[in-house]
């Protein structure tokens, strides 16, 4: 599904009216009507019912007004506070404000502060409010008598349905500008914005509903949107399908390259979600005095003992027979549970420049990165890189505060300028690609804030990029199903005591469901 930014879709309004001829304020009463629906089709009958509706002086303020026209006209009985100056409104949200009053509908002034008791006390006899303040296109902080009108609104706990944004939330960043609406529902209209997915915005919209208000539908040939979220629909034509002839070496070779003391469990755990995902032969690179571990906690994959000095952890000695293993490979993920040892950091070097495969690398695969971000550059295949908010932060020699303030551009623009395939971790992943495209997730929850739950995540994308996903199709498959794995767990253990094997057991079911 694409999702646009407030710019762009001023632009698709800009064609819908010169190019194509569509009036301005014919887009408007379609929006109204959309809202209109929404609020019949969630209240049933509105006669008689109490509705508060705020607007604004701009266009999401005329919407409003066709909105209350219409639920007026539905035997409602609404009241209409206008936070701006009525001589200030023009365009077709002055015909709509015209038009409203027209029909004797109260419209009243709030110019100051001062009207804040009137509106408490209307409030209290209010059984839902619509929001046509501000809309997308807020510019700047909400302050003054409106910010203390949005907090009104807030305290009084009455359902709030949005028109096109929650007021004062961001359209493009999901940044709360001060204070902002809290929506029980919103109604957005033609494509949804970046806005509705992004944190913290996306916690005030409430249900999302999107509208089609007679855009064209060429806009997007027209017009180069390079945003997506990923929905249930791209996963599962991306999934890979299986022959009834076939044999595990069918379904791909993948080497998990792991291991160091008391970490044991994020190679199982990788190891595990790649075979849980489809793989057909699972290798683990492990140092030779922990093989053992991995022999008995993931009998199904094939363990390849590497030299460690007897220390727990890969050395640069062991290269030679890592290049030898990765020849024979489908894809590779370096990282997780590795350590930050100098060895295992000439390892992870070692495994970048000479990849022959598609390369995951996590975790501490990331942590060695870093400490030369060039040697992405000197590597001869396609790398995905994995990094929550803090390793991407140590990558670009950053803030973790910096990297969640505009989590879009900072993945689209490592993936541009380093060529590498970036999964930037969290509640709503990112998944960006080098020609600038960047692709928004929407499942998962707080109960995989746990750990491991990474480590499972990089299994899945390798096992996928082992079955014959591109890399690009790999990760945007693999983070909406790690989320969903999650949604599915939370469902039935809930949030608090969710681990990362959940996870893994979890793969198989959700696998089925994508492809029935």
């Amino acid at each position: 599904m694409k999702v646009v930014t407030p710019g762009q879709m001023r632009e698709f309004d800009l064609y819908a009216i010169k190019t194509v001829g569509i009036p301005g304020v014919v887009l408007m009463e379609n929006a109204a009507i959309k809202v209109a629906d929404e609020i019949v089709k969630d209240y049933g009958c509105v006669k008689d019912m109490k509705i508060c509706v705020f607007a604004g002086k701009g266009n999401n303020g005329g919407d409003a007004f066709a909105v209350a026209r219409h639920l007026y006209n539905n035997g409602a009985k609404v009241l209409v506070f206008v936070l701006a100056d009525k001589k200030d409104i023009s365009g077709d949200a002055r015909i709509n404000l015209e038009i409203l009053e027209n029909m004797g509908v109260s419209t009243e002034e709030v110019l100051d502060e001062d009207r804040l008791s009137e509106i408490d006390e209307s409030l209290e006899k209010t059984e839902l409010v619509v929001d046509g303040i501000f809309g997308t296109g807020l510019k700047g902080r909400v302050e003054g008598y409106i910010a203390e009108v949005i907090k009104v609104i807030n305290e009084k706990r009455v359902p709030v349905i949005a028109i096109d944004i929650p007021s004062g939330v961001n359209g493009e960043t999901g940044e709360v500008c001060g204070v902002c609406i809290r929506a029980y529902k919103t109604v957005t209209f033609g494509y949804p914005k970046l806005g509705h997915f992004l944190h913290p915005g996306c916690e005030f919209a409430g249900k999302l509903s999107v509208a089609d208000i007679s855009i064209p539908a060429d806009v997007l040939e027209k017009f180069d949107i390079k945003s997506e979220v990923i929905d249930r629909d791209m996963v599962s034509e991306r999934l890979p399908k299986r022959s009834q002839n076939s044999n595990k070496g069918d379904y791909g070779r993948v080497l998990a390259i792991t291991g160091s003391p008391g970490m044991t469990g994020a190679g199982c755990l990788a190891g595990a979600a790649a075979l849980r995902t489809g793989t057909g032969l699972l290798y683990l690179g492990v140092p030779n005095s922990l093989s053992g571990i991995y022999d008995r906690n993931l009998i199904e994959g094939v363990t390849i003992p590497l030299e460690d000095g007897n220390l727990g952890y890969l050395t640069k000695e062991c290269v030679p027979k890592l290049m030898q293993t990765m020849e024979k490979m489908d894809a590779v993920v370096v990282g997780p549970g590795l350590s930050t040892e100098e060895g295992a950091k000439d390892v992870v070097f070692s495994v970048v420049e000479n990849c022959p495969v598609p390369l995951v690398i996590d975790a501490d695969g990331l942590n060695a990165v870093a400490s030369d971000i060039s040697i992405l550059r000197r590597s001869r295949t396609q790398i995905i890189v994995t990094p929550h908010p803090g390793e991407m932060a140590r990558l670009l020699g950053t803030t973790v505060s910096k990297v969640q303030s505009n989590r879009i551009e900072t993945a689209r623009d490592f993936s541009e300028k380093w060529g590498a395939i970036t999964v930037l971790k969290g509640s709503r992943t990112i998944v960006a690609v080098p020609d600038g495209r960047v692709f928004i997730n929407a499942t998962g929850n707080s109960g995989m804030a746990t750990a491991g739950s990474g480590d499972v995540l990089a299994g899945i994308i390798a096992g996928l990029i082992g079955q014959g996903l591109t890399p690009a199709d790999a990760a945007i498959a693999a983070v909406y199903i790690h989320g969903l794995c999650g949604d599915r767990v939370a469902e039935v253990k809930g949030e608090h005591g969710m681990i990362a094997g959940d996870l893994v057991g979890e793969l198989p079911y959700v696998i089925k469901e994508l492809l029935s």
